[in-house]
């Protein structure tokens, strides 16, 4: 096969507002197992939406972006629905940013020959495909976007916000920026952090930044994400999470009430929490930790908590689309919190 023949089917992302789950998920209440837990968990995340003085963290792990999810997440930071986002490089770089370029993501399987793949320069992510081709432009671009800087150490929030800029001047991307979360987010005022920001396709482009000014150059600062982000608990004693996967995204957002209190400020638990995840929580990993276990670390309230195990495609659109369609989050505002960190 050509590499045409694989490139031809575009992952297309669902639309929440298209479908009202509300009944449905309100039946699920009613049923057992994860059906349940999931109904509580969108109740949940809609309380969040009902309480205006809490800050709503969303954290995003797995290939979330690439799967179809980006229109939901983009129609919770267009709604003021999530006020801070939290994720790993390749859902923000490798996937939106990648997509905010004009690149896609395609359908495939994983009953596949995975050495053709290679010689056509095809990545795959079980079922879907990339063209290596256009993932190294993106690189260069994120390389393109170091050089253009001055030379110091960036939160992963404040080298974003360049990304967002970038997506702006060029008007060439005008048909494809609009649907992306790192677009949505620079527009908003909504903070995104990466604290492993090297980890995904943008570490090619600051290596090769690097490699090419030794002396000078553009570094990420992860100390400094981490401040950031606890500075927003700091000044919001209500929070709460919507957290999607596990693994770095999840623990760096609830050790900010540690943080905040390391730094003497009295820093109320998050007061919500929401986890969807397939991990299990016997081999002791952290993405299938559970929010009653963060409890004991002082990160996490136990009244409004809830641990769904469902895999992300087929829990975000439906929590996020009970949320959606209830209305309540149409009396929040943008709280901007770019704003408060830029100062």
């Amino acid at each position: 096969m050509e590499k045409k023949e694989y490139l031809k089917e575009i992952i297309k992302h669902i639309d929440i507002k298209k479908h009202n789950v509300v009944p449905m998920v309100d039946e699920m209440n009613d049923m057992a197992f994860q059906a349940r837990n999931l109904a509580r968990g969108a109740k949940i995340f809609d309380m969040m939406q009902e309480d205006k003085e809490c800050v709503n963290f969303l954290t995003l792990a797995g290939s979330l972006i690439s799967a179809g999810l980006k229109l939901t997440i983009v129609d919770l930071i267009k709604n003021n629905m999530i006020d801070a986002i939290v994720s790993t490089g390749a859902n923000i770089v490798d996937q939106d940013f990648f997509e905010a370029l004009g690149f896609n993501h395609y359908k495939g399987t994983p009953f596949v020959n995975d050495n053709d793949l290679r010689e056509l320069m095809i990545d795959r992510i079980y079922d879907t495909y990339i063209d290596e081709e256009d993932l190294r432009i993106c690189d260069d671009t994120i390389a393109e976007i170091c050089n253009s800087l001055p030379r110091r150490p960036y939160s992963s929030r404040e080298f974003i916000i360049e990304m967002g800029k970038f997506l702006e001047s060029n008007e060439k991307y005008a048909p494809f920026r609009e649907n992306s979360i790192v677009y949505q987010c620079y527009k908003k005022g909504v903070p995104i952090f990466v604290p492993a920001f090297s980890d995904c396709s943008a570490g090619f482009g600051l290596v090769s930044h690097q490699w090419h000014n030794p002396k000078e150059h553009v570094s990420l600062d992860s100390a400094k994400d981490f401040l950031e982000i606890t500075k927003i608990k700091i000044e919001h004693s209500t929070s709460g999470i919507f957290m999607i996967g596990g693994g770095v995204p999840k623990n760096f957002v609830q050790d900010i009430v540690v943080a905040a209190e390391v730094l003497e400020f009295d820093a109320p638990m998050h007061k919500y929490a929401i986890q969807i995840t397939v991990a299990d929580e016997r081999d002791g990993a952290l993405s299938g930790s559970t929010l009653k276990e963060a409890s004991s670390w002082g990160k996490v309230d136990t009244s409004w908590e809830q641990m769904i195990f469902a895999e992300a495609t087929l829990a975000m659109p439906l929590i996020a689309g009970y949320a959606y369609h209830k209305q309540n989050w149409k009396n929040r505002s943008e709280k901007r919190l770019n704003d408060l960190l830029n100062k």
